[in-house]
């Protein structure tokens, strides 16, 4: 018997831990941004510090956990299924070994060619911007390599079905930046604090891989540095990689064109666009990403066996409605009361009622593809747990293509419709990558279908899930309205708002019997 083998049976809850972890890291990601905002703004620093930020972050994106997760998990998996020790010990190495090569020799790249890097990727910085953004590309690559090996620790520990260190070490991250700011407040430049926060990112990201060392090394004792080229397990990995890599980076792709767009636009569409997407991303890592974390070990280990099939797609549905039931209502939320969450966030020092504004609409474009988003997240790891990588890259092209065409068209609409007020074409970007996600569903559903059979959500629920959520809504809108309460400052005004939404929603849900209510409740009373 493998000593270091977990149960291989996945715990019940392992979507609560990944949620859970991922819950903690965003609490702390927001304290960061909003001190970040508070000291920042929508500066030109601001501009700067985001934009630069962007292009290392391409290489963590590219190399990081969603490329493992759909290429290195399956196989690893696989072989600790069949208690094979020396088997993953030899891919866990080898896939270290490449990556540490690999981001090295870009990121060394990245630091000798950063000023063509930021003309290519954000062309309407000029003068100073231009220059901090430069000096702050510099800082960021090496702290690149760091959160690649971050990813890589988490593929491990995921496998093994321990999900909790892994999505909370970015607290690690957070809380390095956090302290780099509150330690020199005092500095009055932009620029100089921008810098200083920028070497707060590289600490982070050491702390945030150096957490999870340990944990790793006690499952993997006899880890070393090898190529393992000759290994099937290895080139089976390298096979999936390079396709999710393609499709990761077309996705990419679409998000460099935003800001690309955005840095011609004007001051602080860029900042933005960057504190929106924070907001955006919370409910897909907490509800769809815990999800398809927990669920991508165990659909791999049911590929192959007698029952698979069905079982996979029966937990495909499961998992398609634990996550509806999540996504709806905080769709909702951020259309309908965005400004509330956008100003209770970070409207503070130079952060005013007219970003607060900016940001909410932006983020009210993103929200039209915040469900179809989620669904698709969880379509693409049933594939890639079926050994199918090239699908989800061929669906990725179509939806970075429309993303770019409707991004474009939207911001142009905006421009022409709004010509003293530039910054409200990043609006456009938003909307056209929220229209765009829809179409990667329907795509991405129709393909699963094909492999194990129709899987998609009950119109039922949907409508009824909808119904409520809306319900929920007008009865926290009304009291928001009322006299006595619109005087309240932003902070307890949410949290009247979010206790009326969310008492009425799981209401009415448990009492109309759908389970995903009383298990939360459940849940709640243990």
């Amino acid at each position: 018997m493998d000593p270091t083998a977990t149960k291989r049976k996945t715990p019940l809850g392992g979507a609560f831990f990944v949620g859970a972890g991922i819950g903690l890291s965003r609490i702390s990601g927001f304290i960061r941004e909003s001190l970040f905002a508070h000291y920042f703004g929508n500066t030109d620093a601001a501009d700067a510090f985001k934009g630069a930020l962007r292009i290392p972050n391409l290489l963590q994106n590219l190399f990081g956990e969603g490329v493992l997760s759909a290429s290195f998990i399956p196989v690893y998996s696989g072989l600790l299924a069949r208690e094979d020790s020396e088997g993953r010990g030899r891919v866990a190495s080898a896939v270290l070994t490449l990556l540490v090569l690999v981001t090295s020799l870009i990121t060394a790249l990245g630091m000798t060619f950063a000023p063509a890097l930021i003309d290519i990727l954000t062309p309407g910085f000029e003068g100073g911007k231009r220059e901090l953004a430069i000096e702050l590309v510099r800082i960021f690559f090496p702290a690149t390599m760091l959160l690649v090996c971050s990813a890589w620790c988490l593929g491990i520990l995921n496998s093994h079905h321990r999900f909790f260190l892994s999505y909370a070490a970015p607290i690690a991250w957070n809380g390095a930046i956090i302290a780099t700011l509150l330690a020199y407040r005092q500095v009055e430049d932009d620029a100089q604090l921008a810098i200083i926060a920028a070497w707060g990112v590289v600490l982070g990201s050491a702390l945030q891989f150096l957490i999870q060392v340990p944990s790793v090394l006690r499952l993997l004792p006899k880890l070393r540095p090898m190529l393992g080229g000759r290994d099937a397990d290895v080139r089976k990995v390298m096979r999936n990689f390079f396709p999710v890599l393609f499709g990761r980076g077309i996705v990419q792709l679409s998000a460099f064109v935003d800001s690309f767009i955005a840095s011609l636009l004007a001051t602080g569409a860029v900042a933005a666009l960057s504190y929106a997407q924070m907001i955006y991303f919370l409910p897909v890592s907490l509800f769809a990403m815990s999800v398809s974390a927990a669920e991508l070990p165990r659909m791999s280990g049911m590929v192959g066996t007698d029952a698979g099939t069905d079982a996979l797609r029966e937990r495909l549905r499961a998992g398609l409605r634990q996550i509806l039931f999540f996504i709806v209502p905080t769709t909702i939320g951020f259309i309908f009361f965005g400004n509330l969450i956008v100003g209770s966030l970070f409207e503070s020092g130079k952060f005013g009622a007219r970003d607060t504004a900016l940001v909410w609409i932006t983020l009210g474009g993103m929200a039209v593809g915040l469900v179809p988003s989620t669904l698709g997240r969880l379509y693409s790891s049933t594939l890639y747990a079926l050994g199918d990588a090239q699908t989800p890259l061929r669906v990725a092209i179509v939806r970075v293509t429309f993303s770019v065409i409707f991004g474009a068209a939207g911001a142009l609409l905006f421009l022409r419709e709004f010509p003293d007020r530039p910054e409200l074409g990043v609006v456009g970007l938003a909307l056209g990558a929220g229209l765009s996600s829809w179409i990667e569903f329907l795509l991405l559903r129709r393909a699963v279908a094909r492999r194990v059979g129709e899987a998609s959500p009950e119109p039922r629920l949907v409508l009824t899930l909808i119904g409520v959520a809306l319900g929920g809504s007008a009865l926290a809108a009304a009291a928001l309205s009322m006299p006595a309460v619109s005087t309240w400052p932003l902070v307890p005004r949410l949290l009247l708002c979010g206790v009326i939404a969310g008492s009425v929603y799981i209401g009415a849900l448990t009492l109309l019997n759908v389970k995903e209510a009383r298990a939360l409740l459940r849940r709640a009373r243990r």
